[in-house]
C-alpha cells in the first residue's frame, strides 16, 4: 500500500526552532560556498551523491545549484519535466561540475531514480558501491544486475576523491504518497551510509506544494510540518531541508529560491568537510 509522504494541510505554521531561513543569510552563505577549498590533500573537491525516487528532481536540483551559483540560468544535468514519466530519465553514472572563472570544490553525482519495482530503477547494490567509489563515470545502469567487477567501469581501488563525502536524499513533496518498495531501498541505503560514516541530508523539492502558506511565501517551508516527512522517510529533522528547484518556465532567478538553495548547499558543505576532518591522514 503506497505510504503518504505528507499532509498538504498547514493550518498553523510555526517556526521550527532549529532551523530560520531569511535572505539576510544570503550573503554569508554565499562566501562561504564560493569561499570553501578541501582541507585535505588527496580530495580535489567534496562529492555528493544524489538519489531518491524518480522524478524527484535529482537533475533539476543539479541545475538549480548552478543557476544559483553563476546568476543566470543554467542546465548542466539533463532533465525531463513530462509529468506522465513514469521510469527513470537518468539512466547512467554522471559527475556533473559547476564553473565559473574555475570549477567549484564539490560536485554532483546523478544516478537513475528508484522504483517501487526490482526489476526497474536503479539497484541498491549500485549505490552502495558509488558510495564507496567503486563506480566510473559513464556506467549505464542495469535495473535487473548490479555492476561486475569486470565492467570497464569499475574501479577496484577507488581513492578519497572517488568515494561519496555527503549522501543527499531527494524528496518530492508535491507526490501524495511513496511505494513502499520505495522506502525499503531508501532505508537499506541510508543504513549503508550509516555503516561508512557518510554524513546524510534529505531535500523536500517543490516545497511549495506543501501548503497555500509557503506557495505565497516561499521562506515560510521551514515552519510547516517537516515533521511529518522525517517520520515517514526516518531521516532526523534536523537533517531535512528544502528548496524550489529552477524548472517548469523559470526564466530568471528568484531572491527567495536562491536564499533556500544557498543554505542546502551550505549544509552540504559543512556536513562533507566535517566527514574529511574525519579521515585518518596518509
Amino acid at each position: 500500500v503506497p505510504v503518504p509522504l505528507v499532509e498538504r494541510h498547514c493550518p498553523t505554521l510555526q517556526m521550527a526552532s532549529w532551523q530560520h531561513v531569511n535572505k539576510s543569510n544570503l550573503p554569508l552563505s554565499w562566501y562561504k560556498v564560493m569561499e570553501y577549498k578541501p582541507d585535505n590533500e588527496e580530495v580535489q573537491h567534496l562529492r555528493f551523491l544524489l538519489y531518491g525516487w524518480i522524478g524527484a528532481g535529482k537533475s533539476s536540483f543539479i541545475n538549480s545549484v548552478a543557476t544559483t551559483l553563476l546568476g543566470r540560468m543554467a542546465i548542466p544535468a539533463a532533465v525531463n519535466t513530462s509529468d506522465a514519466a513514469d521510469t527513470s530519465f537518468t539512466v547512467e553514472y554522471k559527475t556533473h561540475k559547476i564553473k565559473n572563472k574555475s570549477y567549484f570544490p564539490f560536485v554532483f553525482n546523478d544516478i537513475m531514480g528508484l522504483e517501487g519495482d526490482n526489476n526497474h530503477g536503479a539497484r541498491t547494490e549500485d549505490i552502495k558501491l558509488a558510495m564507496k567509489g567503486h563506480i566510473k563515470d559513464g556506467y549505464k545502469f542495469n535495473p535487473i544486475s548490479p555492476i561486475s567487477e569486470k565492467d570497464p567501469h569499475y574501479n577496484p581501488h577507488p581513492k578519497l576523491d572517488d568515494k561519496v563525502h555527503v549522501l543527499v536524499c531527494l524528496l518530492d513533496v508535491s507526490s501524495p504518497e511513496i511505494h513502499p518498495l520505495v522506502l525499503k531501498k531508501m532505508k537499506e541505503v541510508r543504513e549503508a551510509a550509516r555503516d561508512l560514516g557518510i554524513p546524510q541530508i534529505a531535500i523536500a523539492t517543490h516545497a511549495d506544494a506543501l501548503c497555500e502558506e509557503i506557495e505565497k511565501n516561499l521562506l515560510n517551508v521551514y515552519k510547516s510540518k517537516l515533521t511529518e516527512i522525517s517520520n515517514t522517510i526516518g531521516v532526523p529533522l534536523w537533517c531535512i531541508m528544502a528548496v524550489k528547484n529552477y524548472c517548469k518556465g523559470k526564466t530568471a532567478t528568484d531572491v527567495d529560491m536562491d536564499t533556500l538553495i544557498l543554505t542546502v548547499l551550505k549544509h552540504m558543505v559543512d556536513f562533507g568537510n566535517d566527514f574529511l576532518e574525519e579521515m585518518p591522514s596518509t
